[in-house]
């Protein structure tokens, strides 16, 4: 029997051996990650006319079939249109056994590009959460909000993780890992329904403390990394008091305050600060992969990107301002193989950085 927690990469090839993941293609070099699966675009998309759930008793194809304007071959890789909403069917699909229930989100790199792209399923009535025993096809929602995207079949935009049972850590439990591993550097542990991160408005040496997506860009090829000119699509954001004012509508690349520690026994998943705290939203990207700044995978000093998007008025941020937190869990097992220790990690031991696509 499984132990409660998240599943580990050699649990989620397991899965896919017994046919619990299916697969339209064969598994791509990577693709397991130490507790999640990258999720991989199919060879079509369907321009719909808004966003939607599948909601009980329907299917995605059903809902489609309602709302698509057009579908659009990506075999030799397209163009999905700023501000506008696609659904493609994904190369995985699910069998899944009674006692496993999958959560969805963004891989990092989407995020960063201002890329909302969320997890549907048949029947289902949230974004990015499967219930367990769940046995039918996965589709991405895609919605580009900063910049036109050039995309292939095969491309990964969100990933998957698997967990039996609930092992979320209670603050206290949490409290007793901070104290044991020490979970965050450059601040206290601010510890109240998961571990609270705040911004860095005040970097070391430098006033360079975040970037502002451009309102008029180009398109970013996914394959094209370290291709484009990051000055095409960012504005820089100086400051040299501490603060800056969040424009409504705009979205910025900022920096955690805090570097972060994910001890292999353990991930973590980003979750919104209380909605109180202000106008703003820290963004889509959410998984913390286990060894995630930890100090024997080459981490130390890794830093949380946060992708912040402004909504109505103008907010002022400053710095140490707790912006989001992060809730731990317990892995099942421990992985194979830990993030940035022998598998590509682009964000292993980061600071401020854009998306692996810029120059830096």
């Amino acid at each position: 029997m499984t132990a409660p927690g998240v599943l580990p990469a050699q649990d989620i090839r397991r899965l896919i051996e017994t046919g619990a993941i299916g697969l339209s293609a064969p598994l791509a070099e990577g693709q397991v990650q130490p507790a999640s699966l990258d999720l991989r675009l199919g060879p079509v998309a369907y321009r719909v006319r808004a966003s939607f759930l599948a909601g009980e008793g329907r299917s995605v194809a059903e809902r489609i079939a309602d709302f698509r304007m057009h579908a659009i071959d990506l075999s030799q890789g397209a163009v999905l249109e700023k501000g506008c909403v696609y659904v493609v069917p994904l190369m995985e699909r699910l069998a899944l056994p009674p006692g496993i229930q999958a959560v969805a989100n963004a891989k990092s790199s989407t995020g960063r590009l201002d890329l909302l792209t969320r997890t549907i399923t048949d029947g289902g009535v949230e974004f990015d959460r499967i219930r367990g025993g769940y046995d039918g096809p996965l589709y991405a929602e895609i919605c580009p909000r900063s910049f036109s995207v050039l995309v292939r079949p095969g491309q990964r935009l969100n990933q998957i993780r698997f967990r039996a049972g609930q092992a979320v850590l209670s603050d206290d439990e949490l409290r007793a890992l901070d104290a044991s591993a020490g979970l965050v550097s450059g601040g206290p542990a601010v510890i109240s329904e998961g571990l609270g991160f705040s911004v860095d408005l005040k970097p070391s040496g430098d006033d360079l403390v975040g970037y502002r997506a451009k309102p008029h860009s180009g398109v970013v090829d996914l394959d094209g990394i370290a291709a484009h000119d990051p000055a095409e699509f960012w504005e820089e954001i100086r400051s040299s008091a501490g603060r800056i004012i969040l424009d409504p509508g705009a979205f910025y690349i900022l920096v955690s305050r805090e570097a972060v520690h994910i001890p292999p026994d353990y991930a973590a998943e980003m979750a919104p600060y209380l909605a109180m705290v202000g106008e703003f939203r820290v963004h889509y990207a959410g998984f913390f992969d286990p060894g995630f700044g930890h100090d024997d995978a080459g981490g130390a000093g890794s830093r949380g990107v946060l992708e912040v998007r402004c909504h109505e008025a103008p907010f002022v941020l400053e710095h140490g301002q707790i912006v989001g937190r992060l809730v731990y869990e317990r892995m099942s097992a421990r992985p194979d193989a830990l993030y940035g220790q022998g598998i590509a990690s682009n964000y292993q031991g980061q600071g401020l950085k854009l998306s692996k696509h810029f120059r830096m």
